[in-house]
């Protein structure tokens, strides 16, 4: 991927977006651009600029605006020119992460006019107070989000289907109460908890390890939580984003106690499908990792061991997630539809909303184990059903139902009417279909051929890579065992060639289960597989052809030799001397067998 520029309106975009940053942690807007104008754009200079000066100016227009630490009440006056004003400015720092992380020892930023907080999604709002630290209160997510963002386990106690890696004796849990934790690539098929997992495990360690005490009042978590994606980051992204952990790194080593004890933060450095980063970009991640600048945590459903490089695997742990089963998926959404604050009730205008037990039974059932589309289905369903629950009205009045909201098994039906196959022709779905629809043919069940052909069309694959799958299996596994084995395959490719999709699936169908029910032989397989070895092996020491099976087209050659001795076969008896006495091998190969294949088996098959 190529590294993206910066156009001038993102450059504004992004100068007018600090600058409101600044003024709702207090700072008048004048102050504030004055501040970025001075430090060049750098919101954390800009904030020690603002610090260092005797007069900040802050302006407290009204009590909505005021900023309480972990507390709860106001702090007192301060005297100094940085003094009280440090750590509240601590929660406002959101470091391009896309949100903030709701656990022991970490400020929430909240919108003072709901209230309650946003959750997941980045902090602040015109006004806003920090929520003391503590376990995760209980936060109104806004209802414009899915509901499968607004779902996010926000601890690892809540993922499910993934006890192989966050049991209790697991290495990772070992690291996280250890308060160590690694590099890591997380490797799993969508909606398997990729993105959720990396979230909790920086909420967990921070709930787990000691917070720096900090010596201007409250506590430092000892780790935060970065977020981009490969899909529109390029290298400037990832250097911007290490930049900042080592300045934030910077920043907390001048802000010692009494003592000589140090406050320092990690920077926990997710980057979101990095399967997408090129080499390139892939190997400027490496002397980061090296050196420790941030812990990478990498999520992928690409196989790592063919998308992303060598030294990156060798420097991170793998861990491998599981398709969630239909019991996990069940669980999941029975916790939407209990959930008041974060739920599928979230913004409609119903008390109380019921979802039958068969309607879950079928989202589970039909998702492919991804939690993403279980979850948004439920949405979905749940919007076609108070649509054809609300009566009809002349006017746009609101309506408050107090009676229940039934979502049924049909809803749900319709918001899977297109179901979900997972299938990636350019990922490893795609590999792992056609080698099994391979093993089933070579195993002779035609049932399972036909299924496994099944599961791609409907995948979107497309029929002319199968049918040059299948002209290779008629040659591989049937081969001399059914001559016209071949002749079938290269026909059922003319098919689709001819006719195409979706009428050439019998044609595939057709040829899928003659390769299954035909006799296998690999002979012909095996022999061009150890010639070819053995001449590999030989590079240099090769012999020449024989003089006599050379061809001599000129005089010349025909006086050095070339052709002399040759006794051509069509011409001769089978009893012939000579040509029973003929050899094709070089001499030191003469008696070597590549192909184990009776003579009488060859002459009953025409070959």
């Amino acid at each position: 991927m190529a590294e993206l520029g910066v156009s001038s309106d993102s450059k504004s975009s992004d100068r007018e977006m600090m600058q409101e940053q600044l003024v709702n942690m207090g700072f008048s807007e004048a102050l504030a651009a004055e501040a970025l104008e001075t430090t060049g754009g750098d919101i954390i200079k800009a904030t020690d600029w603002l610090l260092s000066r005797g007069n900040c100016n802050r302006s407290h227009q009204n009590d909505d605006a005021a900023v309480s630490i972990h507390n709860n009440t106001p702090p007192p006056p301060s005297t100094s020119k940085v003094g009280n004003f440090q750590p509240k400015i601590d929660c406002f720092f959101n470091f391009n992460s896309n949100g903030s992380i709701n656990s022991k020892g970490i400020c929430s930023v909240v919108n003072s006019d709901a209230g309650v907080g946003g959750g997941g999604g980045g902090g602040g709002g015109d006004a806003a107070e920090l929520l003391p630290a503590g376990e995760p209160s209980l936060q109104q997510e806004s209802p414009s989000k899915p509901l499968s963002e607004r779902m996010r386990p926000q601890t690892l106690q809540q993922v499910v289907g993934q006890d192989h890696i966050l049991g209790p004796t697991s290495a990772l849990r070992s690291a996280i109460r250890s308060c160590r934790l690694p590099s890591l690539i997380l490797w799993g098929p969508p909606g398997t908890g990729k993105t959720s997992i990396a979230r909790a495990i920086v909420a967990d360690a921070n709930a787990n390890c000691n917070s720096s005490p900090d010596p201007l009042g409250g506590a430092i978590p000892p780790y935060r939580f970065v977020q981009i994606s490969a899909v529109n980051a390029g290298v400037k992204d990832v250097r911007d984003a290490v930049d900042e952990a080592k300045n934030w790194t910077r920043l907390m080593k001048k802000r010692k106690s009494s003592g000589s004890h140090r406050i320092i933060t990690r920077t926990v450095l997710f980057i979101d499908e990095v399967h997408r980063f090129n080499k390139a970009q892939q190997d400027s991640l490496l002397p980061v990792i090296e050196d420790g600048s941030v812990i990478f945590v990498g999520a992928t459903t690409e196989n790592p061991s063919f998308h992303l490089i060598t030294p990156l695997l060798s420097r991170c742990t793998l861990l491998v997630l599981n398709p969630l089963q239909p019991e996990h998926i069940s669980t999941l959404l029975n916790r939407s539809v209990s959930d008041i604050s974060r739920g599928i009730q979230l913004g409609l205008k119903w008390k109380k909303v019921q979802v039958e037990d068969a309607a879950i039974e079928f989202l589970s059932q039909h998702c492919d184990g991804d939690a993403r589309v279980a979850l948004n289905a439920l949405e979905i369903s749940v919007t076609t059903a108070a649509a054809a629950a609300l009566p009809e009205r002349a006017d746009n009045r609101d309506i408050v139902d107090d009676s229940v909201l039934l979502v049924r098994t049909s809803h749900v039906e319709e918001a899977l009417s297109s179901k979900h196959v997972a299938y990636d022709r350019d990922g490893e779905e795609h590999y792992n279909l056609i080698s099994a629809l391979h093993k089933s043919m070579r195993g002779s069940d035609p049932d399972a051929s036909i299924y496994w052909l099944a599961r791609m069309l409907e995948g979107g694959e497309q029929p002319l890579y199968i049918a040059r799958r299948l002209i290779r299996f008629a040659s591989e596994d049937v081969g001399l065992a059914d001559s016209s084995a071949l002749t079938q395959a290269v026909a059922c490719y003319q098919a689709c060639l001819f006719i195409g999709m979706p009428e050439c699936n019998v044609n595939l169908a057709q040829c899928v289960c003659y390769l299954a029910l035909a006799p296998k032989s690999v002979a012909v397989y095996t022999a061009i597989k150890d010639a070819q070895k053995l001449v590999r092996d030989s590079v240099g020491q090769n012999e020449g052809v024989p003089l006599h099976l050379r061809n001599a087209p000129t005089k010349l050659m025909k006086n050095i030799g070339y052709g002399k001795g040759y006794v051509y076969p069509p011409g001769c008896d089978e009893s012939d001397p000579d040509l029973l006495s003929q050899t094709y091998m070089p001499p030191s190969l003469q008696g070597y067998k590549f192909l184990h294949w009776p003579k009488s088996a060859a002459k009953k098959n025409g070959n």
